[in-house]
C-alpha cells in the first residue's frame, strides 16, 4: 500500500486522521510484538486526546536479568545519513518515585506520528522538539514519521536546536521518517546519528532502525504497518 494523502478529500472526509494515527500506532505496536521485539521488550500504542505531548508507541523493556543478545534476530541497518556533534547536559532532577515489588518497566525507544498540531505554531513544534529531545537524552531510541501534507515545518533542525547544535545540517521539510540514535561522549558531549528518509505520496514506506539502547536495533517495517492500519480501518488504495 502506498502512502497516501490523508489531509486532503477524499481521505480527509471519510477516514479522519485522528482515527487513523490510532490504528496506524495499534498497528506498529502489533507488528513490533509478532516477534521483531527481543524477549523482555514490548510495545505499546498510546493517542493523546488532550494535548500535544504524547507518545504514540512506546517499546519498553521489562527488568529481565535473562535477556540474551542472541534473542534478537539479527538485522544491519544502513549507515546513519547524518551524524551530528550534540550536548547531553547533566539535568537537576529532584523527584519521588514510587515502584510495586514487581519493578517497573524501563523505556527503550519511541515512535512518534507527527500530526499537524505538532507543525503548527512556534510554541507547538518547540514542545516536540523538547520532547524527543528528552527521550534521546535518556538515551531512549526515536523514530518520527512526518506524513502530514498541510502544514510544513523543518521539526529536525527545532530538534536539533533544543540539543544545543549548531550544525547547519537540516533533513527535507516535505513528508519524512527519521530515526535517531544517542551516543554518549566525553562528559556532556557526543554525537545525535540520524536515519533521515523521504517519504511520498504514492510511494512505499521505508524500513526504519529503531534502536532499543546501545547497540540493539531492530527494523520497523513502516509499509507493512501502514498496510496492516489500511486495511483494519478498510481504506482502498483508490480512495
Amino acid at each position: 500500500m502506498p502512502l497516501l494523502d490523508h489531509f486532503h478529500p477524499p481521505l480527509s472526509r471519510t477516514h479522519p486522521w485522528r482515527a487513523f494515527h490510532a490504528a496506524w500506532a495499534a498497528a506498529m505496536a502489533r507488528l513490533l510484538n509478532a516477534g521483531v521485539l527481543p524477549t523482555g521488550y514490548y510495545a505499546v500504542p498510546f493517542l493523546d486526546r488532550e494535548g500535544p505531548v504524547e507518545i504514540d508507541v512506546a517499546a519498553l523493556r521489562e527488568f529481565s536479568p535473562e535477556f540474551n543478545l542472541s534473542d534478537v534476530q539479527p538485522w544491519t541497518p544502513p549507515a546513519p545519513g547524518l551524524a551530528v556533534a550534540v550536548e547531553w547536559p547533566t539535568a537537576d532532577d529532584v523527584r519521588v518515585e514510587v515502584f510495586a515489588d514487581e519493578g517497573d518497566p524501563h523505556l527503550a525507544a519511541a515512535v512518534e506520528l507527527v500530526s499537524p498540531r505538532n507543525k503548527d505554531r512556534a510554541r507547538a513544534r518547540e514542545a516536540f522538539a523538547a520532547k524527543c529531545a528528552g527521550y534521546l537524552k535518556r538515551g531512549c531510541g526515536l523514530v518520527v514519521i512526518d506524513a502530514v501534507t498541510t502544514r510544513r515545518a523543518d521539526l529536525h533542525a527545532d530538534l536539533l536546536a533544543a540539543l544545543g547544535s549548531e550544525t547547519s545540517a537540516t533533513v527535507s521539510v516535505a513528508l519524512s521518517a527519521v530515526s535517531y540514535r544517542a551516543v554518549a561522549g566525553r562528559d556532556e558531549e557526543g554525537w545525535l546519528l540520524a536515519w533521515p528518509a523521504t517519504l511520498g505520496i504514492g510511494q512505499p514506506l521505508p524500513t526504519m532502525p529503531l534502536w532499543l539502547g546501545g547497540e540493539l536495533v531492530v527494523p520497523l517495517d513502516l509499509e507493512a504497518s501502514y498496510s496492516a492500519a489500511c486495511e483494519d480501518v478498510r481504506i482502498r488504495h483508490a480512495g
